[in-house]
This record gives C-alpha cells, sequence and structure tokens, in this order.
C-alpha cells in the first residue's frame, strides 16, 4: 500500500519519483528558478513526507470557496445529535402529503422522543433500498443501524413551519457508510420541503448532487492531499499532492 511505498522510497538512496522518459533529469534549483508552468524528469531523494498517518490526508474541499477542512469525526456528529435530541419532534409536522411518519419514545432513562419520516413516491413507501428517510431524535448507533437498510438518510430537527437541517458541522446525508458534508460558508439550507420537487421525480434516484441543490447545500468533496520533501545535490523541492 502507499504507507509501505512511501517507507520504501525514503530507504532508498536514489528514487525515481517523476518518470518521463523522453525527458533528461533536470536538477532541483533548475526547477526552482524556472517558471511554471513546466514539465520535468527529476532523480531525487525523499527527505520527508506529511501527514505521518495517511487517514490524515484525506479532507474536505469546497470548490466555490477553495476552502479546505478537517474531516469531522464521530464525536463531533455524536455531540450535535445529542443536542438535537433533546428537541421533541413536532407533531404538527406528521405524516404529510409526501412522508410517512412514525413515533416512539425509548425505554431508557432518557425517554428520548424519535421521529423517522419515510419519504414517498406516488404517495406509496419505497422499497428500502430506495427510500430516502429523515430522522429526529436518534443516536449516532440507531442512525448507523438504519444506514445499512435504507437507502438515504438525513438527521433533521423540528421548527414550527418545517423540518430542518442540523448545524452543517453534522453531515447533512448519510448513504451506506459514506458522509456528506455541506460548506458552512458557502450554503444557505433550505428546509425540506424543498425536497418534496425530487420525490414527485418519475424514478426518484436519491443523488446526493440532487440532494443537495434542492437544499441549498455546497456539496464538499473528498479529497487527498499530501505534501512530500524532495532533495538532490543542488536544492530542496516541495512536492503537493492534491486530488479526489
Amino acid at each position: 500500500d502507499l504507507e509501505l511505498h512511501l517507507q520504501r522510497c525514503q530507504q532508498l538512496s536514489v528514487t525515481v519519483l517523476t518518470d518521463h522518459q523522453d525527458l533528461s533529469n533536470t536538477e532541483l534549483k533548475t526547477i526552482t528558478n524556472s517558471t511554471a508552468p513546466q514539465q520535468y524528469r527529476i532523480r531525487a531523494k525523499l527527505r520527508t513526507y506529511k501527514p505521518q498517518k495517511l487517514h490524515q490526508s484525506v479532507k474536505l474541499h469546497c470548490s466555490k470557496c477553495n476552502s479546505l477542512q478537517e474531516v469531522p469525526d464521530r464525536d463531533d456528529f455524536d455531540f450535535i445529535l445529542r443536542g438535537s435530541a433533546g428537541i421533541a419532534p413536532n407533531p404538527e409536522l406528521h405524516n404529510t402529503s409526501w412522508y410517512e411518519s412514525v413515533t416512539w419514545t425509548t425505554q431508557d432513562q432518557k425517554q428520548r422522543e424519535i421521529a423517522i419520516h419515510f419519504v414517498k413516491h406516488d404517495e406509496m413507501l419505497q422499497h428500502p433500498e430506495d427510500t430516502l428517510l429523515m430522522i429526529e431524535g436518534g443516536t449516532l448507533k440507531e442512525i448507523w443501524k438504519l444506514s445499512k437498510r435504507f437507502k438515504c438518510i438525513i438527521p433533521v430537527r423540528s421548527t414550527e413551519d418545517d423540518l430542518e437541517l442540523l448545524d452543517l458541522s453534522a453531515p447533512f446525508l448519510l448513504q451506506g457508510n459514506v458522509k456528506y458534508y455541506g460548506c458552512k460558508q458557502c450554503s444557505t439550507p433550505k428546509p425540506m420541503k424543498n425536497l418534496s420537487s425530487l420525490a414527485a421525480e418519475q424514478q426518484p434516484s436519491w443523488e446526493p448532487t440532487e440532494i443537495a441543490q434542492v437544499l441549498g447545500i455546497e456539496l464538499l468533496q473528498y479529497v487527498f492531499i499530501m505534501k512530500f520533501t524532495l532533495v538532490d545535490e543542488t536544492g530542496a523541492l516541495n512536492a503537493y499532492l492534491f486530488d479526489y
């Protein structure tokens, strides 16, 4: 894997990192004194690479404002869910023309109220593997359990007038084990009733990009970023890897 490969690169005295067979080798000093963009073939040692742990290389990128941010961890999501669990579901928002609602109270000490809203198509519920549902008051464990059975899950909370997304520090959508995030700076979250336009389509696909668009979310993309420091007898060069 990449981590073993990078370790091996550090052990070798000389490593070809960029291979253009039709080009002769160029010293790093020449490259740093040249104007970009150019294409070179180099022979260099890998002095260091960052981050040291590969999972730290994955970031969230907004193509609109070009910002980068860390991927929130489970604890951040769990904290937001616990906060929203204190808001009781609004029964006036249950069982609308485009979703069907189920509610219950947990048997634990806190006796949380949970509401799940199953989005309908042609006034019918879809098969679980095709279903988008919205959940209020659920814990991380409960949401993961649902994500194994249903296609899409959107954590929400009640207002007086409509259901709304949680804080954008939390994923606005879960599909299987993939969490989708929105840019706090570029998004203008809209109420959940905007999803009814997708539910009315002939065959709702529940694509994350379409869901993000109707909910006013600027979708963040997962990117892989690394920094390499290359050296030869003439100097050093920082090389950056950025890829979706």
